[in-house]
């Protein structure tokens, strides 16, 4: 009996022994769930997405390129992807972000079907960029991509609970701005104690004018790209500090809109693109970020959300002369320079150009020389009237001969022809009496004229005679030779 107490005894502690194993081991594995659940719920999510909009060569695809790594991309069509790999340093944990570039051209905007699907769209986060190498284009563009995006956000037909819980979250997150100086003093930006001064009931301020009024129900971000360009727009096109702060007192206003931020980039440069990154990681993945807005210098802007008020931006419109002009109007496109392409024009050969000259040459009428060649001779030529005898034409043909053979010795010999010329032209044309002459009838009296002829010369030695005598004559420097006819 005592023997079989004992094995009794041993049974019953080898069953208890064997029970507080199996507890042992529960409690172990209860632990290692516990572990992989808290591990699955501390890994970073997938499925974000970042949503890429601006027009045709603002860089959109370069600067996504370049934060992913990348030195350079080649562009795409359509609708681009790439993705950003996220490391989280605190849980050593990686993933990807997607990233959309959709293309400038409105064509393509049904393509945003595949990028943004009603259940992602609690996961995105949109980019609007503008190029400020062309800063008047920037307003016009943002305006564009802005109305695509809600027009495609309308089309997803989300419920109303849903959407108002997400652009319930865009105002929360707005209106709970901390300053990076602020949050270390745990001291919020837009919130105040209650009357009773205690800070554990805080209130939130409400919204502001003009804040918010464009809920997009996603985060949203305008990124102004190329800002290096900020000195070729000053030596090119002659902008001032005026018109920098023109621009950004315009953008910062559309931003308070659908409660974006504000940053300004150069890939060229390398600024504040790190910056971009940080930023982006933030709003995506509620990553830590503590860096300050940045308004001083006109070409490294950033503008968190939640920082920016109307009463900030008229700060800039000291600077500004007419804040109220509207932004194409002062932001003016210069004039497009057009390009004249010159044809080639295949050179012909050397030989065949001279013979085409030649016979141009060959062509012309030879030009009169002397007074004897002058088409005035013809007068001289026409038949003469019946009863005049041959001698009577022969002082008509014996000044014109002197012409021919003026002295070489004579200054101003040709001159003299010429002179002679239209003194023999005038002196032929006339029907009446030229001034100067004896008598008015004098040249009348050296013509004669038939019905349907023209007229003749007679009489010309007398003329001659006449003109040699006179001191002032155009004859005084001819040559002997024409003096003695």
């Amino acid at each position: 009996m005592a023997g079989e107490r004992k094995l009794l005894g041993a049974d019953r502690g080898d069953a208890l022994g064997a029970g507080g194993e199996e507890d042992e081991g529960q409690s172990l594995w209860s632990s290692i769930l516990s572990d992989v659940s808290t591990s699955a719920r501390s890994k970073l999510p997938s499925g974000k997405n970042i949503l890429v909009f601006g027009e045709d060569g603002s860089g959109k695809t370069t600067l996504m390129a370049k934060l992913q790594g990348a030195e350079h991309n080649k562009k795409g069509r359509g609708l681009e992807y790439l993705y950003l790999n996220i490391h989280d340093e605190d849980r050593d944990d990686l993933t990807r972000c997607n990233v959309w570039i959709l293309d400038g051209d409105l064509y393509h905007k049904g393509l945003l079907k595949f990028a943004l699907p009603a259940e992602s769209i609690g996961e995105t986060v949109a980019v609007f960029v503008g190029d400020m190498s062309r800063p008047w284009t920037i307003m016009e563009s943002l305006l564009k991509w802005a109305s695509v995006l809600r027009e495609h956000i309308d089309k997803l037909k989300i419920p109303p609970e849903e959407m108002r819980e997400l652009e319930q979250k865009i105002i929360k997150d707005f209106q709970e701005y901390v300053e990076p100086e602020d949050a270390l003093s745990g001291s919020p930006q837009r919130r105040g104690p209650t009357s009773s001064g205690t800070e554990d009931e805080n209130i939130v301020l409400p919204l502001g004018d003009n804040i918010l009024t464009h809920n997009l129900g996603i985060p949203v971000l305008v990124v102004c790209t190329k800002c290096d360009a900020v000195s070729v727009l000053e030596k090119e096109h002659d902008y001032k500090d005026e018109h920098f702060d023109f621009i950004q007192s315009h953008i910062r206003r559309f931003c308070l809109q659908y409660g974006a931020a504000l940053i300004y980039t150069s890939v060229k440069e390398e600024k504040n693109l790190d910056l971009l990154y940080k930023y982006i990681v933030h709003k995506t993945y509620n990553f830590h970020f503590n860096c300050a807005a940045m308004v001083v210098e006109k070409d490294s802007v950033f503008i968190p959300a939640g920082w920016d008020n109307e009463k900030k931006i008229g700060i800039l419109h000291e600077n500004v002369s007419k804040p109220e002009d509207a932004y194409e109007d002062f932001i003016v496109k210069p004039p497009v320079r057009k390009l004249v392409h010159d044809k080639e024009v295949a050179a012909e050969d050397e030989q065949v150009f001279l013979m085409k000259q030649q016979s141009y040459l060959a062509k012309q009428p030879a030009t009169p020389t002397r007074a004897s060649e002058s088409p005035a001779r013809a007068p001289t030529g026409s038949p003469r009237t019946p009863g005049r005898t041959g001698p009577t034409a022969v002082p008509s043909s014996s000044p014109m001969a002197t012409v021919k053979k003026p002295d070489p010795n004579i200054k101003n010999a040709a001159a003299s022809e010429g002179v002679l010329a239209s003194f023999f032209n005038s002196l032929l044309s006339k029907k009446t009496g030229s001034p100067g002459s004896p008598s008015g009838g004098g040249a009348a009296q050296g013509v004669a004229k038939k019905p349907g002829q023209k007229p003749v010369l007679t009489n010309v030695q007398e003329e001659l005679d006449r003109m040699s005598h006179q001191p002032d004559t155009v004859l005084a420097n001819s040559s002997p030779t024409e003096n003695e006819a």
